[in-house]
């Protein structure tokens, strides 16, 4: 089980480090990470034309990032109670460094995809550790500023993920997209090493078993949700991944209850916070990124822009979070995270119907301005005021196996989402024209909002402060 406040004395309660050191080391590997599950997205009409891909290869180019991702969040956090956070959060920047070495050096489909899910499996060891040190290494008086700028960086890395991976592939090559982490990646190295203290969990033993089952429960269950628009929901390979994935994660949840020392209390949802805030977490991923895989590609694919083009008009849409997230972190002690969560939501809906029902041949970009501007607003109101819930919904000893718990289900939205997504837009539509382009991205936009507006509704029972 993870924990922010080691019960170990050769531990320090606290860093004594400026809150500006801190928050660059945790905060540059996260840039990095949440960089890279948008940076491909505006790539993707060239990769497919210089790799020969099908569309199920665009799909594994995004999830074969988050599947590796979710499924094994759970484990790093465990293994970095174990064998020292600071320890395994350096273990993942270095993977992912180098993995993003081996996806830029990839000249065929497979290769891309075999390289993302490594980045991935770092990317794993990286996001939840991110959160437990900052939370550990600042007073609680300033959590939720720190919070706040903690998601606004992640913003920022959603913000710019577009517009870099444009500019890229018009200035250079598209494999530069993943050049630009091996640099930072080594940034992040020394500054994680300077400035963050090493802590562990309370001693407890790990949990191989439940590490097993968790890690191949999730991992069996959202390859079935990726294979199934492709292979088909009833096919014999996909019904064996999903039924092999009950199975298992029943398994992981029986024997959390009966274990002593379990990787992840069960407890922990009998917090109405706790289980309604990951249920808005689910659905927010499910409709934003799985919506964000498609209209990325409607400015390239429809009207014929160039990536850059393209990453520069999603700008008043991905540009906003990393604005609005460190001042929602910020007001949400006087405002409540309830308000701010129902907000978000509400504004991300109404911002992807405006999108889906704009969308058209002859559609000016003046027209969906509006809708990009409130999407990247609900977006901003959600980072920071989720993650602040999180923590403050369960025992302070709790908080980190909950960051993981909430980032599991995060990532297992975004991979659920995108293959839910294009499912429909392959259905209903596709790549053979515009106008199939256009039918199949359509109905796709408009089940992601509805998605996040059942969200909305979940969020309104909610606790208003946590």
């Amino acid at each position: 089980m993870t924990t922010l406040v080691s019960d170990r004395p050769t531990t320090r309660a606290r860093s004594t480090r400026p809150l500006a050191a801190v928050l660059a080391a945790v905060g540059i590997p996260t840039f990095m990470v949440s960089l890279d599950n948008l940076v491909v997205s505006t790539a993707l009409p060239v990769i497919r034309t210089e790799l020969h891909a099908s569309i199920t290869d665009l799909q594994w180019f995004v999830n074969a990032y988050t599947l590796p991702f979710a499924a094994f969040l759970l484990t790093a956090a465990a293994l970095g109670d174990r064998l020292g956070r600071r320890r395994m959060f350096l273990g993942g920047i270095i993977v992912f460094t180098l993995a993003s070495a081996a996806a830029a050096l990839s000249t065929e489909a497979w290769q891309l995809t075999a390289s993302r899910a490594v980045q991935g499996l770092g990317g794993a060891a990286i996001t939840p550790l991110a959160l437990t040190l900052l939370a550990r290494a600042v007073p609680p008086r300033l959590r939720n500023a720190a919070v706040g700028i903690w998601g606004g960086i992640t913003g920022l890395g959603v913000a710019v993920g577009p517009v870099v991976g444009g500019a890229v592939v018009d200035g250079l090559h598209w494999s530069w997209i993943f050049w630009l982490n091996v640099p930072v990646g080594v940034l992040a190295v020394v500054l994680a090493a300077t400035v963050l203290d090493e802590s562990r969990g309370d001693g407890r033993r790990l949990d191989p078993l439940g590490l097993v089952l968790s890690a191949s429960g999730m991992l069996l269950l959202i390859w079935g949700v990726v294979d199934g628009p492709d292979k088909g929901w009833t096919s014999p390979r996909v019904l064996a991944m999903l039924g092999s994935a009950v199975a298992l994660l029943a398994g992981f949840l029986f024997w959390q209850a009966r274990n002593r020392t379990p990787m992840l209390p069960l407890r922990l949802f009998r917090s109405r916070g706790f289980s309604l805030v990951n249920t808005v977490t689910l659905t927010f991923s499910a409709g934003a990124f799985g919506s964000v895989f498609l209209l990325a590609q409607f400015f390239q694919v429809v009207q014929g822009l160039s990536p850059l083009q393209s990453g520069l008009r999603t700008l008043p849409w991905t540009a906003a979070p990393m604005i609005v997230a460190p001042l929602a972190g910020m007001f949400a002690g006087r405002i409540g995270q309830r308000v701010l969560i129902v907000a978000g939501q509400v504004f991300l809906a109404a911002g992807l119907f405006w999108m889906a029902l704009g969308l058209s041949l002859t559609a000016s970009y003046p027209s969906l301005i509006g809708a990009f501007v409130l999407a990247g607003i609900g977006m901003g109101l959600t980072f920071a005021p989720v993650s602040t819930m999180v923590l403050a919904t369960v025992d302070v000893a709790e908080q980190g196996v909950a960051s993981g718990t909430n980032n599991t289900i995060r990532e297992f939205g975004v991979a659920a989402g995108v293959a839910a997504l294009s499912s429909i837009f392959s259905s209903l539509g596709g790549y053979t024209s515009l106008d199939a382009f256009l039918d199949g991205t359509r109905p796709a936009v408009l089940t992601g909002a509805a998605i996040i507006a059942v969200g909305a509704v979940v969020a309104l029972f909610l606790p208003r402060r946590a």
